[in-house]
């Protein structure tokens, strides 16, 4: 994904408060194995003490872990039906935050290969790593409006849980090196209790609560069949994931250069190409002079359920998503902006005025009923 028209993105402001409902406030699914550990070490000073030659283990070789690959948006085997909207919203998410993705591989030839080479010593896949670009777009000392810290946005409690120290003379969340180790071995864990990537990028935004509890409603350990009842945030974490690792493995070629047609023998990432060459196209005449004479725009500081606008004020669903083709990144706190400009029909401008405020409180009730 390089492109200098496009990647040249905004990508979080990230909303440090889109991003902040993080996992890392939880860390409860872990003591267990703390106290584990504790048991099992007192079980080895309890046991009488053997001859030197008896109490040498065995030499072995031992295996590297193996994972299943991360899937990125040209993974249609994984995706199936939903490769067509995977690959369009990455598109958007390209479209919207084009110059802080252009910044952040400006920056990432430092931190990149450190990242990798800790990733690769504990057996993580190195897409991974751009979870740190989507949570903190590599800034080293970000801090969120609920206190998560550093590169990879770690609560106080899951740090030092990971073996981080954090105190008011030290914090080893600011730490590059320390922080990838300690995220390293926390998406290990997430991922032995939920194996699958996605659902990893799931709970380390959201916390394994959540996601275990759709799991347990779905019956089904599949991403896109708990989607709906994760809350909208951690839906587009996921989404901006995909997305992120998808732009900088497939498209890195173009970031920064005009777009062309050659990129590799991957056919979906040349689709992808065709698609941001054609949104350029669009994007000049996106709308017709009827329509922007029809048009209101409102400015929405906080995102109103598009099925319930939709619903309450007797909208056409197709135009309003022809008017409004990013608004799924702003409902799921993945857009490059804390605002929206949200384009409806004049005719139906009072009619939003009058209910604005319910339309926002029951979004709200709609939103958090998803994580029940």
């Amino acid at each position: 994904m390089r492109y200098k028209s496009f990647l040249l993105v905004s990508i979080f402001c990230f909303s440090a408060a889109a991003l902040s409902a993080q996992v890392h406030k939880t860390g409860s699914s872990y003591k267990k194995e703390h106290v584990d550990t504790i048991a099992i070490r007192k079980g080895h000073t309890a046991t009488p003490a053997l001859p030197i030659a008896l109490s040498m283990p065995k030499a072995y070789k031992v295996e590297p872990k193996v994972y299943k690959p991360v899937p990125l948006a040209d993974s249609k085997s994984y995706y199936g039906d939903k490769s067509d909207f995977i690959n369009a919203f990455v598109m958007k998410y390209l479209n919207a935050h084009n110059r802080t993705l252009n910044a952040v591989q400006d920056k990432s030839e430092k931190d990149f290969p450190l990242i990798d080479n800790v990733l690769q010593k504990n057996s993580v896949p190195k897409e991974l790593k751009y979870l740190a670009v989507i949570e903190s777009a590599l800034n080293h000392n970000a801090v969120s409006r609920v206190g998560a810290v550093g590169p990879w946005q770690f609560m106080a409690p899951t740090a030092r849980l990971m073996g981080l120290t954090v105190n008011k003379k030290r914090d080893d969340r600011k730490d590059i090196y320390k922080s990838t180790n300690a995220a390293a071995k926390y998406l290990t864990n997430l991922y032995e209790d939920l194996n699958d990537w996605l659902l990893v990028i799931a709970a380390y935004n959201s916390g394994p609560a959540p996601v275990k509890r759709a799991m347990e409603r779905t019956g089904s350990n599949n991403f896109w069949d708990i989607k709906q009842y994760l809350p909208k945030e951690t839906q587009g974490h996921v989404l901006a994931f995909i997305a992120t690792a998808t732009i900088f493995e497939n498209l890195s070629k173009l970031i920064g250069k005009p777009v062309t047609d050659e990129l590799d023998d991957n056919s979906n990432a040349e689709e992808l190409v065709k698609e941001a060459k054609d949104m350029k196209i669009a994007k000049k005449s996106i709308f017709t002079p009827e329509e922007l004479s029809n048009m209101a725009i409102i400015k929405l500081s906080d995102p109103i359920s598009m099925d319930l606008l939709v619903q309450e004020l007797g909208l056409n669903r197709d135009q309003m998503d022809k008017w409004n083709q990013d608004y799924d990144l702003f409902e799921m706190s993945a857009y490059s902006s804390d605002s929206y400009n949200l384009r409806l029909p004049k005719d139906k401008l009072d009619k939003f005025l009058e209910k604005k405020e319910y339309l926002f409180k029951r979004t709200k009730t709609v939103f958090s009923a998803q994580n029940m």
